[in-house]
C-alpha cells in the first residue's frame, strides 16, 4: 500500500510539471511580445561626431558721439520808439511855432520828421546800438542704438556611431555618450 501512494504523488508531479512547463513557454512568448519589457545591454562606442549648426547672433550696441548744434540769440532792442514818438512830437509842436500861414504846415511836417529822427538817435545812444542776432554753437552728445550680426557654431547634438554584436549603427544623441551607449534590445519571434 505505501508503493501505490508514492507512484500516484509521482505521477502527479509529473503531469504538473508537463504543463507548467507548457504554460510558462506559451506565458513567456505571449507575454514578451504583448508587454513592453525592454532588455538593455552596452554597444562600444566607435565614434561620436558634433553636429554643428550655424547661427546669426544680433546683439544691441549703443553708440554715442559729440554734435556741434548751432542755436541764435535775437539781441535787438524793440523800445526804439518812445524816443521816436518824443522826438517827433517836440519837432513838430517847433515847426509848427516856427511856421506861419501855409508854411506852418510844412513846417510843422519838417519838424515832425527831424524831431523824429534826433529822438531815435538818442534813444540809440542812451540804450546802446541794436546787437541783432547771434549765432553760438555748443557740443551736443547724441546717442543711438545700433544692431551688430555675428555667426556663431552652436553643437546641435552627436552622431554617434557604435558596434553591437559586430554590426555598426549610427545614432543622433544630444550629448556625447563616451565610450559606451546603453542600447535597447527588442528580441521577438520571427512569423
Amino acid at each position: 500500500m505505501n508503493r501505490k501512494p508514492k507512484l500516484a504523488a509521482l505521477a502527479s508531479a509529473a503531469m504538473l510539471l508537463g504543463t507548467t512547463a507548457n504554460s510558462l513557454a506559451d506565458h513567456d512568448s505571449r507575454s514578451y511580445a504583448r508587454s513592453d519589457r525592454a532588455v538593455y545591454d552596452y554597444a562600444q562606442v566607435i565614434s561620436a561626431q558634433p553636429v554643428i549648426d550655424y547661427v546669426t547672433v544680433t546683439t544691441p550696441v549703443r553708440e554715442c558721439w559729440e554734435e556741434t548744434q548751432y542755436y541764435t540769440v535775437d539781441r535787438r532792442v524793440y523800445n526804439n520808439g518812445g524816443g521816436t514818438l518824443l522826438g517827433a512830437i517836440i519837432g513838430g509842436v517847433i515847426g509848427h511855432q516856427i511856421g506861419s500861414g501855409h508854411g506852418r504846415d510844412a513846417a510843422t511836417v519838417a519838424g515832425v520828421l527831424i524831431g523824429a529822427g534826433i529822438g531815435s538817435t538818442s534813444s540809440r545812444q542812451r540804450y546802446g546800438e541794436p546787437a541783432g542776432v547771434e549765432r553760438h554753437a555748443r557740443q551736443v552728445e547724441r546717442c543711438e542704438t545700433r544692431y551688430r550680426e555675428h555667426r556663431e557654431e552652436r553643437i546641435n547634438g552627436y552622431r554617434v556611431t557604435y558596434r553591437y554584436h559586430g554590426q555598426k549603427y549610427v545614432t543622433e544623441m544630444p550629448y556625447d555618450p563616451g565610450n559606451k551607449i546603453r542600447v535597447r534590445v527588442d528580441v521577438r519571434p520571427a512569423r
